[in-house]
């Protein structure tokens, strides 16, 4: 029995040991993210926390990105906030807890993160009139924001947004939820302190962003992680809220849809058939059709990419955005 007892011990010893360097590798990872990744832009106190936001340029109206549900915050839009901010003032930023802003207490709302960002905008002295752009979730973020500052808001720009019906309407086509999706990110969190999810996000692979913002974004992943999932809870009712505003008016408005045909990954993930995923991709369009149905002043563009527009054809987004800041100059309805 002795030697059961002594192999115990020598197991526990193991783990202590990978326990006490994964610790040590995630303390340094995060002073070098902090020296090699520093602030874009700056953090606003918006009371009781401070939010990073990224503006450049000059000139009216002021286009204010929303990213999706992933880590990159600010980031996400690297491929396009350049060009947006030599026609136009141009703000990206990260929502709570992600990248450089400070996590907040308690859950992440569709209404919680509209008043982050027009507390931030306010402090950081940007003016309206904004011309939102959301990718994915962000799409029903920037409908919730629309909702409740609806006076700030002159135009928006939906890149593959998400719609509030999708749940029920792919219902039938797929098993997949995002809630089953993100258990191998809840089983991160548990880890990240001793740098599991640092080590795989140095590893993951990332759609063709800049270099500079996929490093950056695995850089603070580990402390990002946490907020993300926050987002993730508060999904439904995030959808929900999105849900009971869709009249945008005459605001323009352009919807941008990704058609590439799902790869065979993706079919696998969501245990559907190749036929499935035609059905699914049709649906998706019918969705977005009926996005653009919310203002009188639209225009629908189907893209063949996938999810990340902004990175796959940067061109089009950009001259998306740049057609709706042209109707918002010139108050006339361009489509």
């Amino acid at each position: 029995m002795k030697w059961i007892r002594r192999a115990g011990l020598a197991v526990i010893g193991l783990i202590l040991l990978a326990v006490i360097v994964g610790a040590a590798y995630e303390a340094v990872g995060r002073r070098q993210a902090e020296k090699n990744f520093p602030v874009a832009g700056k953090l606003v106190d918006i009371g009781d926390r401070r939010i990073q936001i990224d503006c450049r340029g000059t000139g009216s109206p002021t286009v204010v990105f929303e990213a999706g549900l992933d880590m990159g915050g600010s980031l996400s839009w690297a491929g396009v906030h350049d060009s947006i901010a030599k026609t136009t003032r141009a703000c990206a930023y990260s929502r709570a807890g992600v990248m450089w802003s400070d996590p907040k207490d308690g859950p992440q709302t569709g209404k919680g993160v509209a008043e982050d960002l027009h507390l931030a905008l306010a402090k950081a002295g940007e003016q309206p009139p904004f011309v939102l752009v959301g990718h994915s979730l962000g799409g029903p973020y920037i409908m919730i924001y629309t909702k409740y500052f609806g006076s700030d808001v002159a135009g928006l720009v939906f890149v593959d947004a998400t719609h509030p019906d999708q749940v029920e309407k792919f219902k039938s086509l797929t098993p997949f939820t995002l809630a089953a999706a993100m258990k191998p990110m809840r089983m991160g969190v548990l880890f990240r302190r001793v740098g599991l999810v640092r080590k795989v996000a140095a590893t993951d692979s990332a759609p063709p962003e800049p270099t500079s913002a996929v490093r950056g974004t695995a850089a603070y992943a580990s402390t990002s992680l946490p907020a993300m999932l926050k987002e993730v809870d508060s999904f439904n009712q995030t959808l929900a809220e999105a849900g009971s505003f869709r009249q945008l008016g005459s605001r323009p408005l352009f919807v941008l849809t990704a058609m590439a045909p799902m790869p065979k990954s993706d079919l696998a993930m969501m245990k559907m058939t190749a036929a499935q995923g035609e059905q699914y991709k049709a649906r998706w369009l019918e969705l977005h059709n009926e996005e653009a149905s919310w203002s009188s002043c639209s225009q629908h563009q189907s893209v063949d990419t996938s999810h990340y527009i902004q990175f796959e054809r940067p061109q089009v987004v950009i001259a998306a955005v740049r057609s709706v800041i042209n109707s918002v100059r010139s108050g006339q309805c361009h489509t």
